[in-house]
């Protein structure tokens, strides 16, 4: 799936803009299906199942994508 296929919830204008605004930073996206896909810095919190990974994204950025969902 590319980029271009999200709708992009953090950091474009639906919420406050996040802490990166436009930039290729953490943000929340929303699939077709209307699952949510989170970018942000790879944790180490623990091991994760075999193909899943975890990310770390800051709690500003998922109330932005909150907002953004009108939850």
């Amino acid at each position: 799936m590319a980029r271009e296929e999200l709708t992009r919830l953090t950091g474009n204008g639906n919420g406050n803009g996040g802490p990166c605004g436009e930039e290729d930073c953490p943000n929340v996206y929303r699939t077709a299906s209307g699952s949510i896909v989170i970018q942000g810095g790879l944790s180490q919190a623990f091991t994760p199942p075999a193909g899943e990974g975890l990310v770390e994204i800051p709690e500003e950025v998922l109330r932005e994508a909150v907002r953004a969902l009108g939850w």
